[in-house]
């Protein structure tokens, strides 16, 4: 039997050289004359047969190209046997079927515009053309060939090569016969034929156990949500006027299972949920569950923005943990991380050969602090990935919010740069536009199409309007960190209580500013690492003063206008630095000055949401009113809270020095009896149960600018709450 004619020789040599760049034009089926010419790609078989019509026709070897097989066959559907000494296998053929892309989605996404990526690029389970398998999709413009490889073709590039979707940069290929829990990457040849590194899926949702870098196909249709109440109701318990207080997780190391491995995502619903409910929190803020290679990033280095991490379990079981937390009343927000990514050769640097996802230039494209590249935010298609990806979370994992991090990273083209190391804007400044523009528009999306989300930024510098409306000239965020509120008071903590009156201003600049934005006071992960000891260990004097100035502190943070985060250990005075590494010191609660204080967070979470003047006002200045600010000589400050009108008032008192102030007179906003609501030094807290007997009963004498008073005792180095009684 004759060899059917090839189209051209030297696309039969492209095949097995790996250089073919349209392989439809060549594989599968095609009329030749009044001929069907099927050609097959199969290097391990030594016959190739199509089945058809209960017939195994046999294709013919074509001599100059080993493993490539081609006959005629005749209408109708086909599938494919070969046979290589014992062995045989059937399939259907990749190239026998239609492109799954429809036209309005190569449309959107060859201009950069399709909010939900994740719908149309990556690899997923899908039914076409009456068969089961893989849609794989990717964008490589500049890519020569791409192809999928995996176990499945023994990792040869030549046998997948994928079918390039006209101007859009996408490559797609869908192969039948595969599902979930398939290990795959895509071998990418860039211009010139070089072949690159092995490149996960950008928009894989799944990945293999590092060290391993294979993506994984895996599904998040189906999640069984049971949280549609919640869902409905979170706007109210996410806005300024709502009480948030925030525990700040990494998942990995908040507590570790016998062996020392991490916890599963089920096994954190069962444990982790429960906790935070019981200790007042509203919010659980998980460090990046994005995919990611390294486990000494905690996961602000991610690869896999589309993959939850598989250190804890699948995406199925992710959704499942977000479930059970909205089951019992939590928030979960996410750290997401559109600063940078990591130099991987698996990952997005020069992902088709050149600088796709990444500035060409270093001075734009590199960020020195981290090692680390850093998004060409000004390109439609990476600024579409990153937007989409934004939305992917909050839509397919139900996840509540987002906090962005090292933000001000991304503002600025100088940030942590000499002159002469970036590059200016148009206008020669300093200010990155797009980047700028890409905050606004993912801020604008996000609240847009999903309700009742919150968005929060890390910004470490004075950006203007970080959480105001897009429309008003703001980035768009819900809330902003205050972070200069915690680099001033954490230094006053650390000094000597006899050297702070010298430092008062570090405890009340920032109620001078605490209404510019919608604030959230957080004391991060970042204040427990590298050196800077603890929250504790920061704590000057004896044992027994340290722990009080802790709850001092705790007393001062709760009282400040703003929302409250703490990292995990924080709540109950952790004495090691924070190991991402080990789970956190829990028999440290065996000593009840550590049950103190965890019972003070407790206390404290719980007064702040069920006192609407604590939590209403939080970021607007009518909320506030300073009773005590100048008292240096006994480092005492006072300040009054407010809800809405009529809602009971409270007044905050804390001492800062190791000195009781038993007969202290103290100016209140309103007469009457004001219940002593909290005290820092309660024996419950570990303290030295010094305190008011139950509140004080103001006088007609004016005092520090009120028309009341009364003497009140402010024990040593302690937080006094006093509620308004009706």
């Amino acid at each position: 039997m004759a060899t059917p004619p090839l189209t051209d020789p030297q696309q039969a040599r492209a095949i097995i050289e790996g250089r073919l760049r349209d392989p439809f034009a060549v594989l599968g089926p095609h009329e030749v004359g009044k001929s069907r010419i099927l050609r097959v790609f199969e290097p391990e078989a030594k016959a190739v047969f199509a089945l058809q019509d209960t017939k195994a026709r046999p294709l013919v070897p074509v001599p100059e190209a080993p493993g490539l097989f081609a006959g005629e066959i005749g209408a109708g559907p086909y599938r494919l046997r070969a046979e290589a000494g014992v062995r045989q296998w059937d399939w259907d053929d990749p190239y026998g079927f239609a492109p799954v892309l429809g036209e309005l989605d190569e449309y959107l996404l060859g201009e950069g515009r399709h909010r939900r990526l994740w719908q149309v690029l990556g690899a997923a389970p899908i039914r076409h053309q009456g068969h089961e398998g893989l849609r794989f999709a990717v964008w490589a413009p500049n890519a020569e060939r791409v192809s999928v490889v995996g176990d499945f073709n023994a990792w040869d590039g030549r046998r997948h090569v994928m079918r390039r979707r006209g101007g859009s940069g996408v490559w797609e290929l869908f192969l039948p016969g595969l599902g979930e829990g398939s290990i795959y990457k895509y071998e990418i040849r860039a211009r010139g034929g070089a072949i690159l590194p092995l490149k996960a899926d950008p928009v894989g949702f799944g990945s293999e156990h590092p060290p391993k870098t294979g993506s994984v196909v895996r599904r998040i249709d189906k999640a069984e949500w049971t949280d549609a109440g919640w869902m409905q109701a979170r706007a109210a318990a996410q806005s300024v006027d709502a009480p948030i207080s925030v525990y700040e997780v990494h998942l990995p190391s908040w507590r570790r299972a016998e062996g020392g491995r991490p916890l599963s995502y089920l096994e954190l619903a069962e444990q982790l949920v429960p906790y935070a409910v019981e200790m007042g929190f509203t919010h659980i803020e998980c460090l990046p569950v994005s995919e990611y290679p390294f486990d000494g990033s905690w996961g602000y280095q991610p690869i896999g923005l589309y993959a939850p991490t598989i250190r804890m379990g699948t995406p199925q079981e992710f959704q499942a943990f977000v479930d059970a937390a909205h089951a019992a009343g939590i928030g979960v927000l996410l750290d997401w991380v559109p600063g940078h990514f990591p130099t991987d050769p698996h990952g997005l640097g020069r992902f088709d050969g050149t600088a796709l996802y990444e500035h060409a230039d270093p001075r734009e494209g590199f960020h020195q602090d981290w090692n680390t590249l850093i998004y060409n935010y000004g390109r439609a298609e990476v600024a579409n990935f990153l937007i989409s990806n934004a939305l992917y979370w909050l839509e397919e994992f139900h996840v509540d919010g987002l906090r962005v991090d090292a933000v001000a990273s991304m503002l600025y083209r100088d940030y942590s740069r000499k002159p002469g190391e970036w590059v200016p804007n148009r206008d020669g400044g300093r200010e990155n536009y797009e980047a700028i523009a890409l905050l606004r528009r993912m801020n604008e999306i996000a609240y847009g199409e999903v309700p009742g989300i919150m968005t929060v930024a890390e910004e470490s510098t004075a950006f203007p309007g970080v959480s105001r409306p897009t429309d008003q000239g703001g980035l768009g965020f819900g809330f902003k960190w205050n972070m200069g509120w915690m680099n001033d008071s954490l230094r006053y903590m650390a000094k000597e209580p006899i050297h702070r009156r010298h430092h008062h201003d570090d405890m009340t600049f920032s109620f001078s500013y605490a209404w510019s934005e919608n604030y959230l006071l957080p004391i991060s992960h970042d204040e427990v690492v590298h050196g800077k000891g603890t929250m504790l260990t920061r704590m000057p004097g004896t044992d027994w003063e340290k722990f009080a100035n802790l709850r001092a502190y705790y007393g001062y943070m709760w009282g400040h206008p703003g929302k409250k985060l703490l990292f995990m250990g924080q709540e109950f005075a952790q004495v090691a630095e924070w190991n991402h590494d080990a789970g956190l010191d829990w028999p440290l609660l065996d000593a009840p000055e550590h049950r103190g204080i965890q019972a003070l967070v407790r206390d404290l979470n719980r007064l702040y949401a069920a006192t609407p003047a604590l939590h209403r006002n939080d970021c607007r200045p009518e909320g506030f009113g300073w009773i005590e600010s100048n008292d240096t000589a006994n480092s005492v400050f006072a300040w009054t809270r407010r809800g809405a009108p009529g809602e009971p008032m409270v007044v905050v008192a804390v001492n800062m020095t190791p000195v009781e102030r038993a007969d202290y007179r103290l100016g209140f906003p309103a007469p009457g009896r004001w219940r002593e609501a909290l005290n820092s030094d309660s024996s419950v807290y570990g303290g030295g149960n010094r305190g008011n007997m139950g509140g004080v009963t103001t006088e007609a004498r004016p005092w520090m600018g009120q028309g009341q008073s009364a003497p009140v005792v402010l024990p040593p180095l302690s937080a006094v709450y006093f509620v308004q009684e009706r």
